[in-house]
């Protein structure tokens, strides 16, 4: 079965109608196709949906549900899905509550791009295309202290996590991506502890954890978001996953799927869950 449940079209920082992700979810055959744009954040940038369009993003996405439901109103079927990432930046983003009252998506994915460091001003972005900008912030937030930084960025997904329980965690490790064994090591016990704690609260939460391959087929890290050793704590605690693209481009949906779930096999999983039919389903690796 071919799902993907992070999809990014043109009302954020996508390439893309929706529709024309759906055209080339259905010539890969998907069973089920879920868009999660960027939600609004309050402040000028590139890549986020704008508040103004928000109705305009969902109308579309329900418009497309409806179109691909019937078997006499399209060739084919596919199950679309209106879903939202929810950028969590304390004191900032409006609750995930707030947001999914007004607009009854179908599912949320929380996730963190932009560190705070407590009433410090200024953010910390920590993805990209430029490793310039997340070097840049660790020197100006955090006088170039590594560890200072990483843990800013992992309270602050715990601090998610436990306020608003989102179905899916997005990319959980991505402040890795450009360490590149600089300012940490994956091993040190101090962001070893740092993952289990924010591993054990997910256990609690209820949420999915998404396995990312976007880092990968972007070559922008060596392994998926969450890596092998992240992942191995993820199935002794029994916490369920799901594989996704991160896609911006339609030809991006299935990017690596077949690595990931290799991946996740080799390591012992034996299944992934999708949303279907409102409900979490258990699908066979």
């Amino acid at each position: 079965m071919l799902f993907n449940l992070h999809t990014h079209t043109r009302f954020s920082d996508g390439s893309s109608e929706p529709e024309r992700f759906t055209e080339e979810a259905l010539l890969q055959g998907f069973s089920v196709l879920g868009f999660s744009d960027h939600s609004p954040v309050p402040f000028e940038n590139s890549f986020a949906l704008k508040e103004k369009n928000l109705p305009m993003y969902c109308r579309a996405i329900r418009d497309m549900q409806k179109k691909y439901a019937s078997p006499s109103s399209a060739e084919k079927t596919i199950e679309i899905l209106l879903g939202i990432e929810i950028d969590f930046i304390p004191g900032m983003t409006v609750s995930f509550e707030e947001l999914c009252q007004k607009y009854h998506f179908d599912f949320t994915i929380g996730s963190v791009h932009l560190v705070r460091d407590g009433n410090k001003d200024g953010l910390w972005f920590i993805d990209g295309p430029d490793i310039s900008i997340y070097d840049e912030g660790i020197q100006r937030m955090f006088g170039g202290n590594g560890r200072n930084a990483i843990t800013a960025y992992y309270r602050q997904l715990q601090e998610m996590i436990s306020e608003h329980k989102p179905d899916i965690i997005g990319h959980l490790d991505k402040v890795k991506m450009y360490n590149r064994g600089r300012y940490f090591n994956e091993s040190d016990p101090w962001y070893v502890e740092l993952i289990d704690e924010t591993l054990n609260l997910i256990a609690d939460s209820g949420s999915v954890v998404e396995v990312n391959t976007r880092g990968l087929y972007k070559k922008r890290s060596d392994t998926l978001f969450p890596g092998p050793d992240v992942l191995k704590k993820i199935l002794k605690l029994n916490i369920p996953v799901t594989v996704s693209s991160d896609a911006h481009k339609p030809e991006e949906l299935s990017n690596m799927f077949e690595e990931a779930r290799a991946t996740l096999r080799n390591l012992g999983f034996k299944a992934q869950w999708v949303l279907s039919g409102g409900a979490w389903k258990e699908i066979s690796l």
